[in-house]
Formats: structure tokens, sequence, C-alpha cells
């Protein structure tokens, strides 16, 4: 199994911390205008949700893992709840790769492979260089091409 680019623990952790300010500026507004929240209160409920935010970010990371086999793209993920999802090459409408400014920043980007169906129709493989994230959506594609011609009537 194939896990991710080290760097994206950066981008979960981001993530994590961002919560936990966002969280601390809901209960200052709150001490602010409706009830009294001591100040320590405040900073460690804070801290407690940077800790739980930087721990989960670094589990999920441990935890994500892909896989090519014969037939179809396996993943394995989750921190609570482990999905693990199979995506038959037959069932792959098309794949692309994305990648925002932040995971720019980190060199990062992320290959989604779109399948038939409308029920998460999409799956997404986050955390991997452009040059790998290319050449899985290639290998993917050609895979799905591949696979059509075995489904054939």
């Amino acid at each position: 199994m194939e896990t991710l680019h080290p760097r994206i623990r950066l981008l979960w952790i981001a993530r994590g911390a961002l919560a936990a300010v966002v969280l601390g500026v809901v209960l200052t507004a709150i001490d602010q205008w409706q009830v009294t929240v001591p100040f320590l209160a405040i900073g460690g409920i804070v801290a407690l949700g940077l800790v739980i935010g930087v721990g989960y970010a670094l589990r999920l990371y441990q935890v994500w893992q892909f896989e090519l086999q014969d037939d179809a793209l396996y993943l394995e993920r989750g921190v609570v709840t482990i999905v693990e999802t199979a995506v038959p090459f037959v069932r792959v409408q098309h794949v692309d790769t994305q990648f925002g400014p932040i995971e720019r920043v980190l060199g990062l980007s992320s290959v989604v492979v779109y399948t038939a169906g409308s029920r998460n129709a999409d799956v997404r493989i986050p955390g991997l260089t452009p040059d790998r994230a290319r050449t899985l959506q290639n290998t993917l594609r050609e895979l799905a091409v591949e696979s059509e011609a075995d489904d054939a009537v």
C-alpha cells in the first residue's frame, strides 16, 4: 500500500489549528455578548482543540493508504470510522488532478477519480507530489480504458 506525502500533515494540522482558533473566537464573542466565560476556560478549550486537531491529523496520515490492484483502486482511510473503498476501473468515468493555493505552496496535489453513479461518485487522493499525481492520473486513465474493453459484450 502506498502512503501520502508527509507534507500533507502540515495541511491537516493547519486545518485543525484554524478550527481551534475559530472556536476560540466564537467563545470570546459569547463571553463579550452573552455569558461570561473565564479566560482560562477559553484558553484551555482552544489548547485542547489544538491537541485534538494535531493528534487527528497525525493519526489520519498514519492510516491513509491507497493501492492499485488488478481490477480496482483500493483506499483505506479514517480515524474514528475506518473507510475502505474499492473503485473498480470499469466504473471510472474520468480522473482529474487538482491543487489549490495552499497545496501548491506545500508542493502537493490531489487526484480525483469520478465514477459512474450518483452517490459518492468521486474519490479524492490528497497529499501527492504533482509528478506522482500526474503519473497516477495517467495510469488510472489507461486502466479504465483497458477495463472498458474487457467489459464489452
